[in-house]
């Protein structure tokens, strides 16, 4: 498991699968460890995975200042990382809320990326939400079975707490899980069970505090960036939304969207094959 130093002595961890062209992957949670990722969907057929796990994640080390832990900073945490690799330019590919890093990531070093996978990104970065409106319209097609009944029903509970200002119950957000998945099986639920071991639910907490966004500069910086990148919505996840996706593809000089059928917020689970073509796809030809 390699190592190396950030920009305040905080070792972080890396860890390397595949083999060929190094891809830079950033993981989501917020503050998961990388391992949830596993191999993308068999992208290691052509690719030197390199799974980052972030600062008091997985193997890495706990800061010695844990405000470090708000996304802007760990930009540095990113660069560093690139410097260590000895590559002037990269390709990354970032899950969820880890989009919200590689865009930072983005806006500050536009000449460091030569591609950018965004898989299923949350857009807090750029000022993009979708609506509970249209996440509902996304999930209400689930209806009809278990455990997706339930889960909508808890879903639909939280969105009446916020409304009132209040504090969702964590049993409905636990109910809320199917949906997050294109198949519902042992591996989906064993994949579920261990993100409550692998995400540091503090950082989590910091990943986005105050401060952290600074959404119409984000923007402003992103028109900057030359190389291509690749928006992975997935048809059956609420966040983001094929619509949404789209519209974060359009903040980029070359940007694309797609959507992955059948799948929800882990598609290289729900279709690894499908997943892993399309992404090889773009990394190889930037389309």
């Amino acid at each position: 498991m390699p190592i190396f130093t950030s920009y305040d002595g905080t070792e972080l961890a890396y860890h390397v699968k595949g083999e060929g062209e190094p891809l830079v992957c950033l993981p989501g949670g917020a503050m998961r460890a990388s391992a949830y990722l596993g191999d993308l969907g068999g992208l290691t057929a052509g690719r030197r995975l390199i799974l980052l796990d972030l600062r008091g994640t997985g193997d890495s080390r706990i800061p010695a200042d844990e405000s470090t832990y708000r996304v802007d900073h760990q930009v540095a945490d990113v660069e560093a990382l690139r410097v260590h690799l000895g590559l002037e330019r990269m390709d990354v590919t970032a899950h969820s809320a880890g989009g919200n890093l590689a865009l930072l990531y983005a806006a500050a070093h536009p000449a460091r990326l030569r591609r950018l996978v965004l898989i299923t990104p949350t857009c807090p970065a750029v000022g993009l939400d979708s609506t509970p409106e249209q996440r509902l319209e996304v999930i209400r097609r689930r209806a009809g079975g278990e455990p997706y009944d339930t889960a909508i029903a808890a879903y639909e509970q939280i969105l009446d707490a916020l409304a009132a200002g209040g504090t969702p119950a964590p049993a409905d957000w636990s109910r809320t899980m199917p949906l997050a998945y294109g198949r519902w099986d042992e591996g989906v639920r064993a994949h579920i069970e261990a993100s409550g071991r692998e995400k540091n639910a503090a950082a989590g907490i910091a990943y986005a505090g105050p401060g952290a966004f600074d959404p119409p500069a984000t923007r402003a910086a992103l028109r900057h960036l030359a190389g291509e990148v690749l928006v992975l919505a997935g048809e059956l996840d609420s966040n983001p939304t094929a619509a949404l996706a789209a519209e974060l593809a359009g903040l980029f000089a070359q940007g694309t969207a797609d959507v992955q059928p059948g799948g929800a917020h882990f598609p290289w689970l729900d279709d690894p094959k499908w997943f892993a073509a399309r992404v090889e796809h773009f990394l190889a030809t930037g389309a």
